[in-house]
């Protein structure tokens, strides 16, 4: 890491600042005459202001020199002179230069306080009316709130980012809520460690007793398991995790619980044998997705004779003979209201949706298609015969609900689908959540078929969905065990299937599409998989990079992506001084580079060539830098067909892409995979992530490392638990 150094002056110029996240560019005159530069996040910051900085040099490829910012110390001008320079900056809406003169001939030193304090008493100047006075007190006032804001976070070494967060959020009250409730900071918007939330509150006061800390905890916990996948937490589990947390006893963290619960902010049950915590919206998506998916099984089943006869036209149509179980799920479809197709690759799963599509379609049903990814939906359209596939966000309509904080869909109860028959592929990937959500955009009577690999990895969000639909048997379930014979060439299907029968791939040379290189050690698998990039594939195989997705189960070492990511992008977009950057972090982005979008995000703009617009990427979608902004201030980016634009605060949200988690890759398919197989954490050294590895390469695979650590992983079906009500609710009796 760079050194980092200390510069302190008063703020010459500002040459660029972004309102929106506070990103800036100033010149700093320092008390030796000395002008440098400054870029970092510094809010309404003006000519006149003391800056004490704290930061790392670094140059950039047209302005020369600068200091970036990590941290600083704000002080308002104090003398006459200071203050004018200040306000006549334009920092304060409705004050320019002449009024400037004129406020601070006219109360001097005292200035900034009546501007903030007393701003009726301007209307003693010509021009300044009781409402224009008003409107420049409210500017300024919101101006010191922000910088109180910032200098509060300060105190306890959290960014001036955080602040504009926190406004975004709060609004101007964002303050008064942070010290009305520290432990908001903790929750996922803000994304402050528990620990930095509680040091907070501790010194606001709040003792250690407090029900306001107990309850925190506890609602801390959920949600913190929640990103573990767990829908709900056994009453004893989140008791003794939370009084570990704070390190106290169990019986006051037990009456915090049974004060939630009785406020209805945690909802406590009996599952199966499990008293179970659910957080309120994750028990309203649980039993509500039950209920309604209940509704759509009682549905009559269609007593129609025509579908042999439909699906014997169709086989004529395209020419194929379905297999056994391939024409059972098609039946099936045309006969029931819920259906679930799972298989592993090779098995038909493609050619039996692309059945099932025509029989809805000779049904007369307006069949609509999605999938959890953009990358699944585009590969659900180009084989499906064309019909277009969206993600499930899209197709719901996903808005950001600014009350609740939280997405929202405007598909629901009250303005449902127009859908006749709904499709879902890569059903392992959908959460609770996002199955509630589709089940309340559904009509009563819409046909739905549920499409996915029961093998592959569980969502990344909470339940266990997929799973506990087969595993309920309350759904009609058509398993695709057939391997087809043009699938069985592939030496990659063939690895698939064995690793999920717990037998390691084959470890030889003589497959056409799948290879294996022995690297016992992370450097050296770390070399050949940058060789392989970008030399020994493009040239000798005619696999350019960017057709070419390296995978590794974990982030961290140096077989982890992040490192793969710093070395691919050393290796395959070097600097150049034809390419801008943009450093974030520790993490440098690159003209060229290729990132992947690593959080919902419902407000990004995106326009599509033929000028349509819309909103929101999504966790995984990945893209490509094509410009960056000469200030650093933003970044174009192309998604497949969509661009967008990322301002400097949205840079936490994406990642380089040369290299990305087995996780990440779910739902996506890729012409080459390397697969980097290196001893790493027990918890990802899993039968399921070797499987969903090997199933996201089409027409190469190749895997780097240790072949007995891709053989440990092979042997080792653990899977982690979830706590999940879902299959239980489904199988009770009411």
């Amino acid at each position: 890491m760079d050194e980092v150094c200390f510069l302190e002056g008063d703020v010459h110029s500002v040459i660029f600042q972004n309102a929106e996240n506070g990103y800036t560019v100033l010149r700093l005159v320092t008390d030796a005459g000395e002008l440098h530069t400054v870029v970092g996040c510094i809010p309404c910051v003006a000519p006149g202001e003391h800056l004490a900085v704290n930061g790392v040099w670094e140059t950039h490829p047209q302005h020369g020199q600068q200091l970036k910012a990590l941290e600083l110390e704000r002080r308002l001008p104090e003398d006459v002179d200071e203050i004018f320079n200040y306000l006549s900056s334009g920092v304060c809406r409705g004050v320019g230069p002449a009024t400037a003169r004129a406020i601070v001939d006219r109360f001097g030193a005292q200035t900034l306080d009546v501007l903030e304090q007393m701003p009726e008493r301007l209307t003693c100047l010509r021009g300044v009316t009781d409402r224009k006075a008003q409107q420049i007190g409210e500017s300024f006032r919101q101006q010191m709130g922000l910088r109180r804001l910032m200098a509060f976070l300060a105190q306890y070494e959290l960014p001036p980012s955080l602040a504009l967060s926190l406004r975004r959020l709060y609004g101007d009250a964002a303050l008064d809520a942070v010290r009305a409730n520290p432990y908001l900071l903790a929750a996922d918007a803000c994304g402050v460690p528990f620990s930095a939330a509680d040091e907070i509150a501790m010194s606001l006061g709040v003792s250690a007793d407090s029900d306001e800390r107990l309850q925190a905890a506890v609602l801390f916990e959920l949600s913190h398991n929640e990103g573990n996948g767990h829908v709900f937490l056994p009453r004893e589990k989140l008791s003794a995790a939370t009084a570990q947390l704070l390190g106290c006893g169990a019986e006051p963290v037990e009456k915090a619980l049974d004060d939630l619960v009785e406020r209805h902010a945690v909802v406590q049950e009996q599952v199966a044998n499990v008293t179970a915590c659910y957080l309120r919206r994750l028990w309203e998506a649980e039993a509500g997705a039950c209920m309604r998916l209940r509704a759509l099984l009682a549905a009559p089943p269609d007593q129609s004779q025509q579908a042999e006869r439909v699906i014997a036209d169709i086989e004529r149509e395209q020419g194929i003979t379905y297999a056994g179980q391939q024409r059972q799920a098609v039946a099936l479809a045309a006969r029931t209201g819920v259906l679930i197709l799972t298989g592993g690759p090779g098995t038909g799963k493609t050619t039996t949706v692309r059945g099932i599509v025509a029989l809805f379609q000779r049904m007369g049903l307006d069949v609509a298609l999605a999938a959890p990814t953009g990358r699944a939906a585009k590969r659900m359209s180009e084989l499906s015969g064309g019909l277009e596939a969206q993600t499930l966000h899209r197709l719901l309509g996903v808005t950001w609900n600014e009350n609740t904080r939280e997405a929202s869909f405007t598909k629901c109860e009250k303005e449902p689908l127009e859908a006749d028959a709904v499709i879902v592929d890569e059903m392992s990937m959908v959460d609770v959540s996002l199955f509630a959500a589709l089940l309340r955009a559904l009509r009563p009577g819409t046909r739905l078929v549920l499409v996915g690999d029961a093998d592959q990895l569980p969502s990344v969000g909470a339940g266990n969905v997929f799973s506990d639909l087969i595993r309920s048997k309350r759904v009609e379930t058509v398993f695709l065990r057939e391997v087809f014979r043009q699938a069985e060439q592939s030496a990659i299907i063939r690895s698939a299937h064995a690793v999920n029968l717990g037998q390691p791939p084959r470890f030889v040379n003589d497959q056409n599409d799948f290879f294996f290189l022995c690297r016992r050690s992370a450097e050296r698998a770390v070399s050949t998989v940058v060789e392989l990039c970008r030399t020994r594939l493009p040239e000798k195989m005619g696999v350019p990079a960017g057709q070419i997705q390296v995978l590794s189960p974990t982030r961290r070492g140096e077989s982890g992506t992040e490192n793969l990511n710093r070395m691919l992008q050393a290796a395959l977009n070097p600097p150049a001084p034809d390419k801008r950057q943009r450093q974030w972090g520790e993490k440098i982005f690159r003209e060229g580079d290729r990132i992947m979008q690593t959080r919902n995000d419902y407000d990004v703009v995106w326009e599509r060539p033929d000028g349509s617009v819309g909103t929101g990427f999504f966790n995984g979608d990945v893209g490509r830098i094509v410009e960056i902004d000469p200030s650093g201030e933003w970044l174009a980016v192309e998604f497949d067909d969509r661009s967008a634009t990322y301002t400097a605060d949205q840079l936490s949200e994406i990642d380089l892409a040369y290299a990305m988690t087995v996780h990440k890759s779910q739902g996506s398919e890729y012409r080459a995979v390397i697969l980097v197989a290196e001893p790493c954490a027990p918890s990802l050294m899993v039968r399921g992530v070797l499987y969903t590895a090997l199933t996201r390469a089409r027409e190469l695979l190749i895997v780097v490392g240790d072949d007995s650590a891709v053989t440990a992983m092979a042997e080792n079906d653990r899977r982690q638990r979830r706590y999940s009500g879902l299959k239980w609710r489904l199988c009770r009796e009411d």
